[in-house]
């Protein structure tokens, strides 16, 4: 996808930087960076999408995405647009670094190894659960607040504890392959805010064509070139996505989240729902449910 560069501020003070995103969507567009990106998600929740993965993310969520890895997060609207207390507000501990910002022969050392893996990984984007890595989420919070040489060596433990852990997720396909092409970097901008806005509705061929200013035949081929995948898929995976997001609430019927997804029928939803999660609706309810309950 065509992607937007971001220009990421840094203070000339410290080698990396450090920040509490205390204001939800500060950055809800398809972007991309050189540096690296250490996100702890400590409140709040939505859709994201790193690369060519799209699914939920919650709080809690701890996710490392490495240089130039688009992405994208769409925080959900209902909490932060109708509390008033800031305890209510979804928040974050943003890092960004360069991979070598402490040297380019650093990460060769033998002692680092572990350091260079965990960056390698980040390439594809990395999800971790901190409730499962408790001493990640710790180390992150001592990050946010620490000074003089002990930030280094703490980002340096954060690291080498991604890299060892085994409960880390990637999210990305490995064989997503970006194409830098700063011509048309607001294009898929358009497109994602009109998918998002109308993804409960019939959206035709016709109409998101226009939307991105080509012809429907032209944007087919546009859209499959660079995420491999349809159109008609992608919107059917912020569909799941939503749907996903309504069994948590567990507060209407599958049948009426069906619908209030964008889905036309019961049996189509069914069958794309199991295609993209390996679950029924049903299952996904009764299983995924207590489990995200328990381990976040």
């Amino acid at each position: 996808m065509e992607a937007e560069l971001l220009k990421v501020s840094n203070q000339s003070a410290f080698s990396f930087s450090i920040r509490q995103d205390r204001v939800p969507n500060v950055n809800s567009r398809w972007h991309f960076h050189p540096e690296v990106e250490l996100i702890y998600l400590h409140r709040g929740s939505g859709m994201q999408f790193i690369g060519d993965s799209i699914k939920r993310f919650h709080e809690g969520d701890i996710i490392l995405i490495g240089s130039n890895l688009p992405h994208y997060f769409k925080f959900d609207k209902e909490k932060h647009l109708t509390g008033n207390s800031s305890n209510d507000n979804p928040y974050s501990t943003v890092i960004h670094f360069y991979e070598d910002f402490w040297g380019k022969p650093f990460l060769e050392l033998p002692e680092n190894a572990i350091i260079k893996r965990a960056l390698e990984k980040a390439k594809r984007g990395i999800l971790i659960s901190a409730r499962k890595e408790p001493l990640i989420s710790n180390l992150i919070k001592q990050l946010s607040v620490s000074e003089g040489h002990s930030r280094i060596v703490l980002l340096m433990e954060t690291l080498a504890l991604i890299g060892s852990s085994n409960s880390g997720r990637l999210l990305s396909s490995i064989g997503f392959k970006y194409n830098f092409e700063e011509s048309d970097k607001y294009r898929i901008n358009l497109i994602y805010e009109y998918s998002f806005a109308h993804f409960k509705d019939k959206i035709s061929l016709e109409k998101i064509a226009q939307v991105a200013n080509l012809a429907p035949n032209s944007f087919c081929r546009y859209f499959k070139a660079k995420t491999r995948k349809t159109y008609f898929q992608f919107v059917n995976e912020i569909r799941v996505s939503h749907a996903c997001k309504l069994l948590i609430e567990d507060e209407v019927s599958i049948k009426q989240i069906c619908y209030e997804s964008g889905f036309n029928n019961f049996s189509s939803f069914h069958a794309v729902f199991k295609q993209i999660t390996g679950k029924t609706p049903l299952t996904y309810k009764q299983h995924i449910i207590p489990s995200s309950i328990l381990e976040g």
